[in-house]
């Protein structure tokens, strides 16, 4: 089966409301959706974290791939990254992701030619029901969306949650500079969700140590599940574990420094991060040996959430419930999408390869939304247009 022709298109996958943290003001995410064509007439959907993606896609990797054996993914990679080594050194990360997208299209293709969901051809499901969680934030108001700037409001927009969906799996931000606010919405959350609500925030390196030890002094009796990035290194992680028996999760690949430093206790990634779902599974199995917690972060389409759908069904290390933002999201480009969890579980699609359809009038549209709007700022600050926020906060 040979590929015929690759495109990359970037997208705008917008949020029913900005949410505010500790960047500042987050209205949506700008993807790249990947198509590659094959001349059996099928064609196979991958999906990058970035719309710089796609220029890296089109004019650089398309080209070598067109006329390559679509299963053979080895090659691929021999022929669109240099070694792992000289990507590091030369901290060329963006290729990585890019490929990442192609990789997952070429699972994908796998799949539709064998008729089998992607998560046979990891090794099987150990579960087809998937744990997330649904998230909360203070977040700017948006027609009849969001709103929600006080921790009374945060309070009922997540009963609202539990009541209409029976989510009992929550993640939200604590990022203020003041933490007051943020403190008080975890201390009312728990009062209001009871003890059995699992709570889990997200500080995106927020804090300085010292904050984050007072936070940890305020938070502590609230059976917090985790506690992601608190502040900007692991060695402060390092630090901060001496005051606190709260979990910590990262974004950070350096395994051989987790290990040397004993924190964190969880390793939270995409993808694309690895360069695609065989390096992923490889990490999965590390963390696994060296006894932290893996789950998958949010922000895709449905094209991305499909393939860690069966990620997870695929892998028993992945235990706890991965970071959800699909209620937030109003539009998607799969027919099937956007996902939406009930009582805490998103069913893994069981069709051919990733599972879900490509529509290509979804894709049109937010592709115009990209070309219209252009990509979303990931660090607008409200309060400071045009000029970026400098961390820690406090």
């Amino acid at each position: 089966m040979k590929i015929t022709a690759v495109r990359a298109t970037p997208v705008n996958i917008p949020l029913e409301a900005p949410y505010l943290w500790s960047y500042g003001s987050l209205a949506g995410f700008s993807k790249t959706i990947v198509e590659i064509e094959t001349d059996e007439g099928l064609t196979g959907i991958g999906e990058a974290p970035s719309h710089a993606h796609a220029e890296i896609i089109n004019a650089t990797l398309a080209p070598r791939l067109i006329g390559r054996d679509a299963i053979d993914i080895a090659s691929a990679e021999l022929i669109c990254l240099p070694s792992w080594q000289g990507i590091s050194n030369n901290i060329d990360y963006g290729l990585v992701r890019a490929f990442g997208g192609i990789e997952m299209a070429l699972w994908d293709l796998r799949g539709k030619l064998w008729n089998r969901p992607l998560h046979d051809l990891l090794g099987g499901a150990v579960r087809r029901a998937i744990p997330v969680t649904d998230y909360f934030s203070f977040r700017e108001k948006a027609g009849p969306y969001g709103g929600e700037t006080t921790p009374e409001e945060v309070v009922d927009y997540c009963l609202g949650l539990k009541e209409a969906h029976g989510t009992t799996f929550f993640e939200g931000k604590f990022y203020t500079a003041d933490i007051a606010p943020s403190v008080r919405m975890l201390q009312m959350l728990r009062e209001a969700l009871g003890p059995g609500t699992m709570l889990r925030i997200d500080g995106n390196m927020a804090h300085s140590l010292t904050t984050a030890r007072q936070i940890a002094r305020e938070i502590e009796p609230l059976n917090i599940r985790n506690w992601e990035d608190p502040c900007g290194s692991l060695y402060d992680l390092k630090a901060l574990r001496e005051h606190t028996s709260i979990p910590f999760s990262v974004h950070s690949l350096d395994l051989r420094q987790a290990a040397d430093l004993g924190v964190p206790d969880a390793v939270v990634t995409d993808i694309a991060t690895h360069g695609g779902l065989g390096r992923t599974v490889r990490f999965v199995g590390a963390c696994e040996q060296l006894g932290l917690d893996f789950w998958c972060y949010s922000g895709d389409s449905g094209v991305a959430s499909a393939a860690y759908l069966h990620l997870c069904a695929a892998m028993p290390h992945i235990r706890e419930p991965n970071q959800s933002l699909f209620r937030m999201q109003p539009l998607d480009v799969i027919e099937e999408g956007p996902f939406r969890p009930q009582n805490n579980v998103v069913p893994v699609p069981e069709g051919p390869g990733l599972g879900v359809t490509l529509s290509q009038e979804k894709l049109q549209r937010l592709h115009r939304l990209f070309l219209d709007q252009g990509p979303y700022n990931k660090y607008h600050d409200p309060d400071r247009p045009g000029v970026f926020r400098r961390l820690p906060l406090s």
